[in-house]
């Protein structure tokens, strides 16, 4: 395994763990906050839509390249 695999590897394990940790911090905050049903969808929705642009970026440049 070269440096650029495992450069590619590791970005797609760590930043998944960061989505992870972000939805737990979301979930926490909803939880905190009693933001209800209502909220927590709205706020795990603004966390979706930021992980949807990363897959979206990282389809497309796979696709370009």
């Amino acid at each position: 395994m070269d440096v650029a695999e495992f450069e590619a590897l590791m970005l797609q394990v760590l930043v998944g763990g960061l989505v992870l940790f972000m939805a737990f911090i979301v979930y926490d905050l909803a939880k905190k906050s009693n933001a209800g049903k209502w909220g927590t969808f709205v706020l795990f929705g603004a966390l979706g839509l930021g992980v949807l642009g990363f897959l979206i970026k990282t389809v497309l440049v796979e696709f370009v390249l």
